[in-house]
């Protein structure tokens, strides 16, 4: 048996009574012992319907303990499990099926609308998977985990074309993950974390709550976020640790509720998915509460970096140093290590990293390199060896920790009859980080608006992928050589924003 695989059978010998997942607006609780039985009649129904090594299973859910039934039961199959990001629209997610081609696409039942729009070989709800009743109380039969080697999930993300890249992680890359994180983060089966990120993310799935488990702590999770909820429920569970973006954050400082909250339960506030602005460090400070961001990606873990809060208070917006088990390299434009102070791509490499981007060879050779993964974003290493993210080589927007890719949202403004051109960048935003906005060329004679473009643009969008505003202009601003300068259009909307507040 491969335990590093089967590691929630051994969890759950050793600590069955402990509470593995809370459900942190019902109260609801399951068990290590009630997760593991549950997995393995989920595991058993799968089987019967055809499911076994290397086939993939979709699953449509907000936040919910069943998510991670599904995951240990497929890892209990050696089948692959592929979340489905439920904020898309059923073109969108339609191209990811046709993409993962799953047996099976399972949903939670309060996705039954969205489920019945999409195209799978078999359509079921959860409930067939895991009938609500107590799970029968025998052992199962006796699992043949897959190695280390084998793929565990797919992970859609996108790319610059605008098509979904899916980012295939083995076992071995979430079991380093968590490793890592474990060791490096300092976890406990004493903790007890918040996830509020949603769990077709690696954000939601692969950056607290799996290592969490790993660890035998107790994770909490909320399904939709709301600032004051989000409070109401660390203090109710006496939460130890908790990640989410800051948009979260932004909020979460902005209620009048946050001036009297003093968690004393919370270790560590985490912060991810894009550069959190000063503002929340210096909020989090005044309350003398311990706060620090990291970074990652899909392909790399996401874990990559660790530091302590009192690092983090003197040196707002380091990540920190590498992990235990992973390594970190700044690289300049003529492929030498940038010397320190300077900024150069970050390259990672360590047991964590993805192995391939699904039915894609061609990216997969273009990221990875003699065991590197070259990230496309810009960071520096200062001379006590902690890191920053400077910026994106790649064009991608990140707001609200959502990643959004300019060329899928232009191509399907340009398919307006009455759109000549477009160009879509990410304008810096207060709240959301960056905001997706969109300079447009319209065609003579055109009466376009901002809602009419809107219109055209919802059900063929997520709705964050849709701009918050637009500028309507007679020519793209070009480059010398002919390319259109982003930006030049990113001073467009500047201007726009400075006229508006005169």
């Amino acid at each position: 048996m491969n335990w590093e695989t089967g590691w929630l059978e051994g969890r759950r010998r050793l600590s069955p009574d402990r509470i593995a997942v809370v459900d942190g607006e019902t109260g609801r609780r399951w068990s290590y012992d009630l997760l593991y039985r549950r997995s393995v009649r989920v595991a058993r129904t799968l089987s019967a319907m055809g499911i076994s090594r290397g086939d993939r299973v979709a699953f449509l859910s907000p936040n919910d303990a069943s998510v991670f039934a599904v995951i240990f039961a497929c890892e209990r199959l050696g089948a692959v499990f592929v979340p489905l990001n439920w904020r898309l629209s059923p073109r969108e997610l339609n191209g990811i099926l046709e993409d993962a081609k799953p047996k099976v696409l399972a949903f939670h039942r309060r996705m039954e609308h969205l489920a019945a729009e999409l195209s799978a070989l078999a359509v079921v709800p959860y409930e067939r998977l895991d009938p609500d009743f107590p799970p029968e109380t025998e052992e199962g039969e006796a699992a043949d985990y897959p190695s280390l080697s084998d793929p565990a999930m797919i992970l859609y993300t996108g790319g610059t074309t605008g098509k979904p890249k899916g980012v295939v992680l083995t076992h071995g890359s979430i079991f380093w993950n968590s490793v890592n994180t474990i060791l490096s983060w300092q976890l406990t089966a004493k903790d007890r974390a918040l996830s509020c990120l949603p769990m077709f993310h690696t954000g939601g799935l692969n950056a607290l709550s799996i290592p969490v488990l790993h660890a035998g702590g107790t994770l909490v999770i909320i399904d939709r976020f709301d600032p004051d909820k989000v409070m109401d429920v660390i203090e109710r569970e006496g939460c130890t640790i908790a990640l989410m973006v800051p948009t979260m954050y932004h909020q979460i400082i902005r209620s009048p509720r946050f001036a009297d909250k003093s968690f004393p339960t919370m270790r560590e506030f985490l912060s991810g998915g894009a550069p959190c602005p000063r503002e929340v460090y210096q909020s989090f400070a005044a309350k003398g509460l311990p706060f620090r961001e990291g970074y990652g990606l899909t392909e790399a873990g996401p874990n990559n970096f660790v530091t302590d809060p009192s690092t983090a208070r003197r040196k707002p917006g380091t990540v920190g140093k590498p992990m235990i088990y992973n390594q970190v390299r700044i690289v300049s434009e003529d492929g030498t290590d940038a010397p320190t102070g300077s900024v150069g791509e970050i390259w990672l490499r360590g047991g964590h990293l993805f192995d391939r981007y699904w039915n894609n060879s061609g990216a997969t050779a273009e990221a990875l390199v003699d065991g590197w993964l070259k990230t496309g974003d810009l960071g520096m290493r200062d001379e006590e060896g902690d890191h920053y993210i400077v910026g994106r080589k790649k064009e991608m927007i990140v707001t609200g920790g959502e990643n959004v890719y300019p060329a899928e949202v232009e191509q399907l403004i340009a398919d307006h009859p009455e759109v000549e051109q477009a160009v879509v960048v990410g304008a810096p935003d207060p709240k959301w980080g960056e905001a997706v906005v969109a300079a447009v060329v319209p065609k003579e004679g055109s009466r376009l608006t901002d809602e009419g473009l809107r219109s055209h643009l919802r059900g063929k969008l997520a709705s964050y992928k849709i701009p918050k505003s637009f500028r309507f202009i007679g020519e793209l601003p070009k480059t010398p050589v002919g390319k259109i300068d982003k930006r030049a259009v990113l001073r467009l909307f500047a201007q726009k924003e400075s006229s508006s507040e005169r």
